[in-house]
């Protein structure tokens, strides 16, 4: 099996060195994005469309607050265009790593209905051996592999035990979608019950729960903690957010909380007057450092956290 090289991560541009990444990553972001069910074009971020206002963003970013690189999490499903986010990598000078799995069960194709489990971890497998649509370019993570409501229904759960299964025999890692950060805990039984660790998946949308215990539950069992909708008003005030994430950090578990905005929709971009991909940088962090992190805790969330998850390192070891 080819797994990636210790210590290395698989970006659309090729490998990269752990050690070469010196900024701060945003761990949630979609960069090209199709999830419009409405036909209005608003859950879109189009390749050609869009495309220049988020290279313009990230390479901002990268000049005003180090960004060294985003995990990109738009899979099957998604309208992911792998072609497009090697174009904007190269364009804006940002290392990002894209995805393969599949979203929550509104967004399911046609494959899932007519495969079982292993046939569609063999699917993934192929992806991230082979290359993405036949550029060669591969994943680098499996995600965001979705689910809705408390428990997966038997189609989200049948792709989360896909993806658990691939990334066990890849060596990646899981990031998931739980809508609403509901479902947290039933994924991380499923995924762990198809032997992968806990450290290896990171649960997303956590800051959209307002429940500490299940956060420190998640934690403690040693998966990752994604708040990964900061800025998101519409869904939840950044308060909250900040009041979750540090009782997460007071609880003593800041090694295992991520950090990101989540752009899904292109009136997000700041081209378009929202809140953009640096919200992250330019509002929340300052409020986490006006609460008394240092620059350590700032590092360790923004950087040796999404590295470890990525990776499968323990913070020994960056």
């Amino acid at each position: 099996m080819n797994r990636p090289a210790p210590h290395t991560l698989r970006t659309v541009t090729g490998d990269l060195p752990v050690g070469s990444v010196g900024g701060p990553v945003l761990a949630h972001e979609h960069l090209v994005l199709d999830l419009d069910r409405r036909g209005d074009g608003a859950a879109v971020l189009h390749p050609e469309l869009h495309a220049a206002a988020v290279t313009a963003e990230l390479a901002t970013l990268r000049v005003e607050s180090g960004l060294a690189l985003v995990v990109e999490l738009t899979c099957r499903g998604m309208g992911r265009d792998i072609g497009a986010l090697a174009r904007i990598s190269r364009d804006a000078r940002v290392a990002v790593v894209a995805a393969t799995g599949w979203y929550y069960e509104p967004f399911h194709t046609p494959e899932i209905d007519a495969g079982d489990v292993e046939q569609l971890t063999g699917v993934l497998v192929r992806e991230i051996e082979g290359g993405i649509d036949g550029t060669g370019i591969r994943p680098g993570v499996l995600g965001e592999i979705g689910s809705h409501g408390d428990v997966p229904t038997p189609s989200e759960a049948k792709v989360l035990r896909a993806g658990a299964r691939a990334a066990v025999r890849t060596g990646l890692s899981v990031a998931t979608h739980a809508q609403l950060g509901r479902g947290g805990l039933a994924q991380l039984e499923l995924l762990t019950g198809e032997g992968l660790p806990a450290h290896r998946i990171g649960i997303g949308h956590q800051d959209l729960l307002d429940d500490p215990g299940v956060h420190r539950e998640l934690a403690a069992e040693g998966a990752y903690v994604a708040f990964d909708t900061v800025g998101k008003t519409s869904y939840q005030d950044d308060r909250t957010r900040l009041r979750l994430l540090l009782a997460l950090v007071e609880a003593g578990h800041a090694d295992r909380a991520l950090l990101s905005c989540d752009i899904s929709r292109h009136g997000y971009l700041l081209d378009e007057g929202g809140q953009g991909y640096g919200h992250l940088f330019r509002s929340f962090l300052p409020r986490l450092r006006a609460a008394g992190a240092d620059d350590d805790l700032v590092d360790l969330l923004t950087r040796r956290n999404p590295l470890r998850f990525l990776t499968g390192a323990s913070e020994e070891d960056n």
